[in-house]
């Protein structure tokens, strides 16, 4: 099983910006479309943004859609979040996971430990 690990959280201002990470243990990670989910407290993990196996097809939740850039590199099996314009409701634990497809994010792989962002107002 693909083991994720994620990266790169902290607090930040409004408007500020992050750059989360998602490192993968081994290079299957490359056949498989990618998820970010994130999970409020008191509220159910959301998914956010996923990405397709090459790259190539993108799809954002709503919510993100014009902040958040996600993006892989499948020679270093990593996959990326671009988080903009940070708003005080993107505060959330962020986990990344691979996924059945951006249509259809059903997780693949077990959860690992996220990462937290928090964005003061």
């Amino acid at each position: 099983q693909v083991q994720l690990v994620e990266s790169g959280g902290g607090l930040v201002q409004t408007g500020g910006s992050l750059r989360l990470s998602c490192a993968a243990s081994d290079r299957t990670f490359s056949s498989y479309n990618m998820g970010w989910f994130r999970q409020a407290p008191g509220k159910e993990r959301e998914f956010v943004t996923g990405i397709n196996y090459s790259g190539g097809m993108t799809y954002y939740a709503d919510s993100v859609k014009g902040r958040f850039t996600i993006s892989r590199d499948n020679a270093k099996n990593t996959a990326y979040l671009q988080m903009n314009s940070l708003k005080p409701e993107d505060t959330a634990v962020y986990y990344c996971n691979l996924i059945w497809s951006i249509g259809r994010p059903d997780p693949l792989s077990s959860w690992g430990q996220g990462t937290q962002v928090t964005v003061s107002s």
